[in-house]
């Protein structure tokens, strides 16, 4: 079977890998580019460790082929922020300990940004109904929630 040749952007940079037809967007990141952020928790696209930003959409890496990344702009959570300058949706999961165990955490991140990305002022229905791909075992959701208000205060410049 002869592998594909893939032209990409990842994190702003541009990215050129080989990949199998059946390869994953999720393995390649993973297993090729080295981006471990990106987790694998339920391989069928109902779980959202595995969230990435394609074009502007949140996207379900284990879901999406790698083949079909040609050209796109692909975001993931290594892609948001910086270890010295933390993305605002970072910082509220930090200040507001909306995270336990981790695994999920950077599926909710990439989530997150997105919907501030096309939402800047959501309310606490739509956080929850556009986080609702993303499954976390160990919060509860309120202090993800509230985190993502958190974050949404500090980038219109309110108090939070």
């Amino acid at each position: 079977m002869a592998k594909s040749h893939v032209s990409t952007t990842v994190n702003g940079d541009p990215v050129e890998f080989l990949c199998d037809a059946p390869e994953t967007m999720l393995d390649v990141l993973r297993n090729t580019l080295g981006l471990t952020g990106t987790k694998e928790g339920c391989g069928t696209g109902d779980c959202g460790a595995c969230s990435i930003i394609v074009d502007g959409r949140v996207v379900c890496g284990c879901l999406m082929l790698a083949v079909e990344a040609t050209g796109k702009q692909v975001t993931t959570i290594e892609g948001i922020g910086a270890p010295d300058r933390l993305h605002p949706v970072q910082q509220a999961f930090l200040e507001d300990a909306a995270l336990q165990c981790g695994f999920c955490t950077p599926g909710f991140i990439v989530a997150a940004k997105a919907l501030l990305d096309r939402n800047p002022d959501p309310s606490e229905t739509e956080i929850r109904y556009w986080l609702a791909g993303n499954l976390c075992r160990c919060t509860g959701y309120d202090k993800i929630v509230r985190a993502v208000q958190h974050a949404a205060a500090e980038m219109k410049g309110q108090p939070a």
